[in-house]
Parts: C-alpha cells; sequence; structure tokens
C-alpha cells in the first residue's frame, strides 16, 4: 500500500490527471492546420489519426506490464513529459511521415499517463479509505476544456500553431514540475510475472468500460447531427447538446465522490446508468428543445461516475494484478471511444441515427443488469 496519503499526493495525481486531458485537448484544435499544411484529404488524414490511437493502445497496454515492475511514477512523469515535449512536434511536422510518427509518440504519452495516474489514483483511494476516483477523473474533464479553450484562444489571436503548442507545453510543464516531487513512490510492485491473462471479471468491467466510453465517443461526433436532422436546433447551434454534456459529466465528477460514498458503489452504477437511459428516452422522443438539451444533461450526469467507479473495482478485485486491470480496462474502453463512434456511423447509414442512438440505450442497461455481479465479485 502507497505509504504517503496527503493532499500533496492527491494534488499531485489531479494534475496528472490534468496534464493528460489537457494534452489531448490541445491537439484538436491543430488538425485543420495539419491537414492545410501537408496538403492530403480527408482519407489520409484520417488514416495518420489513427496512428495516435495505435500509439495509446500500445503504449497502455506497455504500461500495465511496467507498472507492475516499476510503479506508477516514474510512467506519470515519463508520459507527462512525453506531451510536453510532442506537441511542439505536431505543429511542424512537414510530412504525412513525420506527423505519423509525432502522432505516434504523443499518443504513446497520453495511453502511459492515462494508465500510471489511474493505477496512481486507486492506490490512493485505498489508503485514503474514501472515494476520491470521481474528483481525479474531474481533473480530466476541466484539462480537456482548458487546452482546447487556450489552444483556441492563442490561434485565434494568431499566434501561430507552434507559438501556441510551445505556450501549452510551457504551462503542462509546469503542472509536471509540481507534481513531480508529490507524486509517492508506488507501493504496487509487482515481482511476479508481467503478463497475466484477463479473467472473467476484469473482461466484464473492460466491456462495461467501453460501453461507456461509446456512449461519451458518439455524443461527441453525433449528438449534433442528431440535434440537426430532427430539425430541433439549426446547424449552428447543433454543438449545444454535447456542451451541455460535457459540463454535466464535469460537475457529476467534481461531486461524484460524495455521492459514491453515500450510497455506494453498486447503486452509483444502476441509477447512474438508469438515469443515462432516461436521457436518450428523452433526446429521442422529445420534439422541444429545452426537453431535448434536458436529455443530453441527464446523460452526462448519468455517466459520469460509472468509469470511475469500474476503475475502483479494478482496483479492489484480486483476479489480477491491479495494474494489469486497469490498463486492459482503459485499453478496451479506449477502443470503444475511438471505434465505437464509427460503428455508430454505421448502423446510422443502415437505420438511421435515432436508431443508432437506441443501441447506445440498450447498450447502457447492460451496465445496470451487471452492477450486482461486478460489486460481488470485486470485493
Amino acid at each position: 500500500m502507497m505509504s504517503v496519503d496527503n493532499a500533496a499526493a492527491r494534488l499531485a495525481t489531479r494534475l496528472a490527471f490534468f496534464v493528460a486531458g489537457f494534452g489531448i485537448a490541445s491537439w484538436a484544435p491543430l488538425v485543420p492546420f495539419a491537414k492545410e499544411r501537408l496538403a492530403v484529404d480527408h482519407r489520409v488524414l484520417g488514416f495518420l489519426l489513427l496512428w495516435l490511437g495505435i500509439g495509446s493502445v500500445v503504449a497502455m497496454l506497455l504500461t500495465g506490464l511496467l507498472s507492475a515492475r516499476y510503479g506508477s511514477k516514474p510512467i506519470i512523469l515519463i508520459g507527462g513529459s512525453g506531451i510536453v515535449l510532442t506537441l511542439p512536434w505536431l505543429a511542424v511536422a512537414g510530412t504525412p511521415l513525420a506527423l505519423g510518427a509525432a502522432l505516434v509518440a504523443f499518443g504513446a504519452s497520453l495511453g502511459s499517463i492515462d494508465v500510471a495516474a489511474n493505477i496512481n489514483a486507486v492506490e490512493l483511494e485505498r489508503a485514503a479509505k474514501r472515494p476520491l476516483m470521481s474528483s481525479f477523473h474531474a481533473q480530466f474533464s476541466i484539462g480537456e476544456f482548458a487546452g482546447s479553450a487556450a489552444m483556441t484562444a492563442f490561434l485565434w489571436l494568431h499566434l501561430g500553431a507552434l507559438s501556441s503548442t510551445l505556450i501549452c507545453s510551457a504551462l503542462m510543464a509546469i503542472a509536471m514540475m509540481l507534481t513531480w516531487p508529490r507524486l509517492p513512490p508506488s507501493g504496487e510492485v509487482q515481482h511476479g510475472p508481467l503478463f497475466v491473462t484477463p479473467r472473467a471479471v476484469v473482461l466484464l468491467l473492460a466491456a462495461l468500460a467501453a460501453i461507456t466510453f461509446l456512449v461519451e465517443g458518439a455524443m461527441l461526433d453525433w449528438s449534433a447531427l442528431l440535434l440537426v436532422d430532427r430539425g430541433i436546433v439549426p446547424e449552428a447551434q447543433g454543438g449545444l447538446g454535447f456542451i451541455l454534456f460535457s459540463v454535466a459529466m464535469t460537475v457529476g465528477r467534481l461531486g461524484g465522490d460524495a455521492v459514491v460514498a453515500r450510497v455506494g458503489d453498486r447503486a452509483t452504477l444502476v441509477f447512474g446508468s438508469l438515469l443515462a437511459v432516461t436521457g436518450f428516452v428523452i433526446l429521442l422522443t422529445a420534439w422541444v428543445v429545452a426537453f431535448m438539451m434536458t436529455g443530453c444533461l441527464l446523460i452526462g450526469l448519468g455517466a459520469s461516475n460509472l468509469v470511475p467507479v469500474l476503475y475502483r473495482r479494478a482496483g479492489t478485485q484480486r483476479a489480477m494484478p491491479a495494474g494489469l486491470a486497469i490498463a486492459a480496462i482503459t485499453t478496451v474502453g479506449y477502443a470503444g471511444i475511438l471505434i465505437g463512434p464509427a460503428g455508430v456511423g454505421l448502423l446510422a447509414q443502415l437505420a438511421g441515427l435515432p436508431s443508432a442512438f437506441t443501441m447506445l440505450a440498450a447498450l447502457m442497461c447492460l451496465v445496470t443488469l451487471s452492477a450486482r455481479t461486478v460489486t460481488t465479485e470485486t470485493r
């Protein structure tokens, strides 16, 4: 068990989550600049973006193994430093090959800090003997908002892509310097085998995490089109649904630890997933903009604390080392947010976007039905 449990250690872990969110959100506004600089079409750009996901997934798998042997602290520091160093590279890569290599390195840095920060958070929560996961994940959401807002503001001020990334990297470097002395050494070091076949309960946790991440990815990529296609809002206001979803998710996570401490993990999974399903029902049946926006809010609020609970349960199960279990959940969940929205698009092409969102609601019901099994088998 982690030997240090204090405000400094929790601050360091929150900063690690913040840097991960800030870093990935800082890249998003740079995509149009990269496309223009390289003079590539959508097909080539999509292929290049795939390498970010590949780098992330590979790093996630390796992080679980390395954290089990060396602890999470060095991985957090290496991952955060990698984000700081590679973000400016994304702004100057002059060939598709150079950008692809930069995206692999950037994705690997994001994937490693994501897994290692969650491992560290589980250990801190275990030492504190009270819920902390939701507040940690809230910092990722806050980092995403801050990163996208900062990069967009710098670009709007015509600072240029390179100058904007250097400023953002400097901000993240400051955060990592504050993180380094406050991160306690991990007590979760394993000296046995570094590979363990995932057990049934871990696979279930990973599948439920993938569902939740899929919902988040679908809301990001498809909610605006759903609102516009139904004639509820004009194109210029299509993004309001995702904004409300994001705000609700962040607020829900900020207050999530108190909720979990009061009602427990099982009730959080049950009522959170049911609240999200209710949001989908309202979103798909309402014909008044206020009701549809309410649906987006309920989806975000309901889904906000599902992943933190699943990570907590991965840390308490004893079927395999916690670090490897968290890496498995993160990897499968990330696959859900990468691949899932494409599946939503395919189903939308075949049966319509409302049918695709109905499928998301049905998948969320699996979280409700699995809550008892998850919380019973991971005590």
